[in-house]
Order: structure tokens, then C-alpha cells, then sequence
């Protein structure tokens, strides 16, 4: 578990740092790259030796008997989650964004409404506008330094043609762990407007300080025949290629329906996703994401302290994620002139806010999940960019 060891990824078909130079126009030999939600760590010692395994039998055949893949998976969400889960409630998908466009796909049609929390995960507007379905974005309210649920506003802004709302908890990119309550006021949401409820939970395990995250499920039973909760190992473990994750469906009719979508596009599972997250969800890989979180803990107190003294810039309190939020409009700079000190004069690349929505114009997106080294330099070349506010 040696979190400040530096692995070089340039060069290695990297999304996250082979391609900030073309995205970003930072420099590839120089840049930071703090965008793309994938970690700089090797997963956990029992995922590689799983995947060795698998390298030396040496055949790569269609995957079949996932008993052992679901039972980590209920273990999982019982011994971290107090939750219980069914095997047959178990679906695989491709990744949580496949999850969220087949659900997009079984429960809408086009031209219908799709809502989402905005600033949100962008993914979900390129899903929802790619399947023709219309965007309705619900904009959070931003309140003492934290994102906040305003359903008095939202009640106004659902029409008779909107389906379904999907929900990010944690939420990406303000870090909030949800309470109780407000998963229930969502879950009432759904129930007054007749939608259908998909609960994206993929940052569940990556929670810090007193926060405690609650699956949407057990937050609100009553609400059961329209939930879909998305879970996966691969933001826990940084397995992101390995393209698997779990559509979990306690309800059989709700379940059937985006079971034949599954099976009418003929999506069947990943064999190299599927031993990875069968071998992170156990004991050790338990033991490693505690190490894990302990680390990202360390990294955001450090980048919360070191961007929050440039005057203007304010840093939002993290509960879950390691992706900081942070606000720049304090500055009294356009995005462009922010921006361009961020990736010029810094040498980083961040996601910019307006691709997240409603409210996320003076914002950019930070990666903090890279060896403490990055997070102390990129702090210093952070500070340098906006010296001449000091």
C-alpha cells in the first residue's frame, strides 16, 4: 500500500494524462493532470493476483457461473453497507454509465425528461441528450459552502413528461454525503411526480470524517418498486477499465424490464472486470480501501488548505470523492482568465465546471487521488499562478 509511490502513465494509453495535452493544452512532459476520476495507484495486491491467474491459465473465454462474483458483491454490501442484497437482484452492465443508459433506455422514451441535480456528473447529460431524451437539470442550492436540495423550487420544474430523476450519492463534484432525510425527501420526489428513481452510488466507499453514507434503499423501503441503486468497484479500487458494474434491483418487475434491455443489446459480462471486482471485494481488499481513504484524507486536507489561502478561491468541504469542487468566482475573474492560469501558468489540467451544468460556471474539478508529491506541487504551482492576489 505505498500510496507516494510515482507510477509514470504517459505513454501507457492513459485517458487521464495522454490526453491533457490535446484536451487542455497542458504540456504532456510537465503537466499535472488532475481531470479524468481515475486514480494513480495500482489496485489492491489480491486484484493483481487474480488477474495473474487468469494470465497464467492463458485462455480468455466468455465468462460464465458468476456465483462467486455475486456473493462478493452481497458480502460487500453487508459488511460495509448494512445492506442485504438478493443474488437475483444482482445485474452486470459495463460501467456505471452503460448502467445509467440502459436504465435511460428501459424506463424512457425520446423526447421525455430525464432530471438530474446540477452541477452534476457530466456523463449523465451526455447520456440522457445522446438517447434523444430531454435534460431537465434540478440546480442545487449552494449554502454556507455546501450543495443543498431545494425540492420547493423542484416541484415547479417537473412536467407530466419527465420519467425519471437520477441521483448521484455521494454527489460528484460537490462531495456531499447525502442524510437520511434528504434521501427520503428524495425518494418522496420520485413518488409525487411518478418517477422512476436511479440512485448512482459509485462513490459509496470513499467517505471521510463523521459522514456516513446511506443506500438509497435501506434510507427509503417505501420507495422500492421505482429504485435502482448503481454500485461498482471500480472507483473503490481504481479498476476503471475493467468496464463492470452492478445494477442492483430488489424489485423482480423493475428488474425484468432492464434485464431484457440487457439482453436485447447483447451486453453480457467483462471476464477481466468480473475476477478483479470478485477479488477487491474481500477482507483485503477491505483492509486496503482503509488505507486508501486515510490517504485521500491526508491529500484533501492538504489541497483544502493550500488553495484556500489564495484570496477568492474557496475549496468545497469534502465528505466523499476525491474530486475537490473548487469555486473561483470569489476571484472576480472570468472562467477564461481562471482557466488559463490553471492550465497555462499552472500547468494542470482540472475539468471545468460548466460541463457538470446549472451553477458550475466558476468552478473547476481537482483529481486528488496522486501520490502526495503532485498534491504539494500542484499547490505551489497553484499559489504561483494566482500570486498577484496575495
Amino acid at each position: 500500500m505505498n500510496f507516494d509511490e510515482i507510477i509514470e502513465r504517459r505513454g501507457t494509453h492513459s485517458a487521464k494524462w495522454d490526453n491533457m495535452d490535446k484536451l487542455y493544452n497542458v504540456p504532456a512532459d510537465t503537466g499535472i493532470s488532475m481531470w479524468v476520476a481515475d486514480m494513480d495507484f495500482r489496485p489492491p495486491a489480491c486484484v493483481q493476483r487474480a488477474l495473474q491467474g487468469m494470465l497464467d491459465h492463458g485462455i480468455y473465454g466468455y465468462f460464465g457461473d458468476d456465483r462467486d462474483y455475486k456473493a462478493a458483491v452481497q458480502w460487500w454490501m453487508q459488511t460495509r453497507h448494512g445492506w442485504e442484497v438478493e443474488g437475483d437482484a444482482i445485474l452486470t452492465a459495463h460501467g456505471l454509465v452503460n448502467g445509467t443508459a440502459l436504465c435511460v433506455q428501459t424506463f424512457t422514451q425520446p423526447g421525455e425528461g430525464v432530471a438530474v441535480m446540477a452541477p452534476v456528473y457530466h456523463a449523465f447529460g451526455k447520456v440522457v441528450r445522446g438517447s434523444g431524451r430531454r435534460l431537465v437539470e434540478l440546480p442545487l442550492k449552494a449554502d454556507s459552502g455546501r450543495l443543498e436540495m431545494d425540492f420547493a423550487t423542484w416541484d415547479g420544474m417537473i412536467d407530466a413528461g419527465t420519467r425519471m430523476l437520477i441521483l448521484c450519492s455521494p454527489h460528484n463534484p460537490g462531495g456531499r454525503v447525502w442524510t437520511v432525510e434528504e434521501l427520503r425527501g428524495v425518494a418522496e420526489f420520485c413518488q409525487r411526480h411518478d418517477l422512476i428513481l436511479v440512485s448512482d452510488e459509485i462513490h459509496h466507499d470513499l467517505v471521510f470524517g463523521g459522514a456516513k453514507h446511506t443506500v438509497m434503499v435501506k434510507a427509503a423501503p417505501e420507495a422500492l418498486d421505482r429504485t435502482i441503486v448503481m454500485t461498482a468497484t471500480t472507483k473503490t479500487f481504481n479498476i476503471a477499465g475493467g468496464h463492470t458494474g452492478n445494477i442492483i434491483i430488489p424489485d423482480p418487475a423493475l428488474r425484468k424490464k432492464v434485464a431484457d434491455t440487457l439482453w436485447g443489446l447483447g451486453i453480457s459480462g467483462n471476464s477481466f472486470g468480473l475476477v478483479m471486482a470478485t477479488a477487491a471485494y474481500s477482507p483485503e481488499g477491505a483492509e486496503w480501501v482503509d488505507a486508501l481513504v486515510a490517504y485521500l484524507d491526508g491529500n484533501r486536507k492538504l489541497f483544502d488548505d493550500g488553495v484556500n489561502a489564495i484570496p477568492g478561491v474557496k475549496s468545497m468541504p469534502l465528505e466523499a470523492t476525491y474530486l475537490a469542487w473548487v469555486d473561483f468566482s470569489g476571484t472576480g475573474m472570468a472562467p477564461e482568465e481562471f482557466t488559463r492560469r490553471v492550465e497555462q501558468e499552472a500547468g494542470i489540467a482540472a475539468n471545468h465546471g460548466a460541463t457538470f451544468g446549472v451553477g458550475g460556471d466558476t468552478c473547476l474539478r481537482f483529481n486528488l487521488a496522486t501520490p502526495r508529491a503532485r498534491i504539494v506541487e500542484a499547490v505551489a504551482r497553484l499559489q504561483k499562478a494566482f500570486g498577484d492576489l496575495q
